[in-house]
């Protein structure tokens, strides 16, 4: 049997390029990294690695067995998760996973209600994009997390087991003065000659954007690449151009814009909001509690046509 400790040097070896920066992160000399390394290979019965005059490079057995220590690092590390979520069970600590949206709209409000009936448990929460919070959840970083998902882009993991909180329906941003307030709801195909206001680093709203345009039949127009929404709302305020938005994006709406609904006939996506965890390990008590709460959050969110008093209500709720 392969001697685990040494597959998780060769994993880091393979990643790092450098059998003396595995050794480092380890916490081994070079020389005993070296000689374990030499172990492994024995048992292996065959060469993992070639040794270059600047590091090391996997041969192809190599390569396919750091994959498999990748996957034996990550269990080991959901295990000391699990470990630690036990022990520290009785001090009352919760970690959760959530993204950007979800952080300024919905998580507010639920730990505020949690917290009301659960003083003595500390909550810790981590932020990410899609990739980084199932990330946290497979190693165990997270007991659960926020996640969301589009149609072509469905979270489809048997290692998570998914809550489905709310539907999130994309809405169109214009200026407070704008004429499109008079043809509302909208028709994406009757915005063809608009400029648009896009979210920038291959954002996931230019992703919608960008399909939805297409199947009305015609590419948009981009007039500038926002960073966050409350720059893309100034943009579309000042008259640059007109946006996509999921409305949970936009609890906090300036007052200079307005939130437009789509046609029942048009395909502008919906957004799923999730709670995820681990199927590998049991929900903590804490855990089942913050899903309790987070469903009755999401109802109150799910509300249609929620304009922002309404919005500015479910906040303060």
């Amino acid at each position: 049997m392969l001697n685990v400790r040494r597959l998780l040097l060769l994993t880091e070896a393979a990643e790092r390029g450098s059998l003396t920066a595995a050794a480092e992160e380890l916490g081994m000399t070079t020389s005993a990294a070296s000689q374990q390394m030499s172990l492994l290979e024995q048992e292996a019965g065959q060469p993992l690695v070639e040794r270059l005059p600047r590091g090391i490079r996997p041969t192809p057995a190599g390569a396919a067995l750091a994959e498999r220590g990748r996957a034996v690092r990550r269990e080991l590390r959901a295990a000391e998760a699990d470990l630690h979520s036990f022990a520290a069970l009785d001090q009352g600590t919760l970690q959760l996973g959530s993204f950007p949206t979800a952080s300024a709209s919905l998580l507010p409000l639920a730990l505020t209600k949690f917290r009301r009936s659960h003083t003595g448990i500390r909550i810790e929460v981590r932020a990410g994009v899609l990739a980084e919070l199932r990330e946290m959840l497979h190693t165990g970083e997270v007991e659960q997390a926020l996640l969301w998902d589009y149609e072509w882009n469905r979270v489809d993991d048997p290692a998570l087991a998914l809550t489905h909180l709310l539907d999130d329906p994309t809405v169109l941003v214009v200026p407070a003065d704008s004429p499109l307030r008079a043809h509302s709801p909208v028709h994406l195909g009757g915005l063809a000659d608009q400029e648009w206001i896009i979210r920038a680093d291959n954002h996931p709203v230019a992703d919608v954007l960008r399909r939805s345009c297409r199947q009305a039949g015609f590419e948009p127009r981009i007039a500038y690449a926002s960073h966050d929404y409350q720059e893309a709302q100034a943009m579309v305020a000042a008259g640059l151009g007109i946006a996509l938005a999921p409305r949970l994006a936009l609890t906090s709406r300036r007052s200079d814009v307005r939130l437009l609904p789509f046609a029942s006939d048009v395909a502008a996506p919906t957004r799923r909001i999730l709670l995820a965890r681990s199927t590998s390990r049991p929900a903590t008590p804490p855990a089942q509690a913050m899903a309790r709460v987070l469903r009755t959050v999401a109802r109150r969110f799910a509300a249609p046509g929620l304009d922002r008093a309404q919005l500015g209500a479910v906040r303060r709720g």
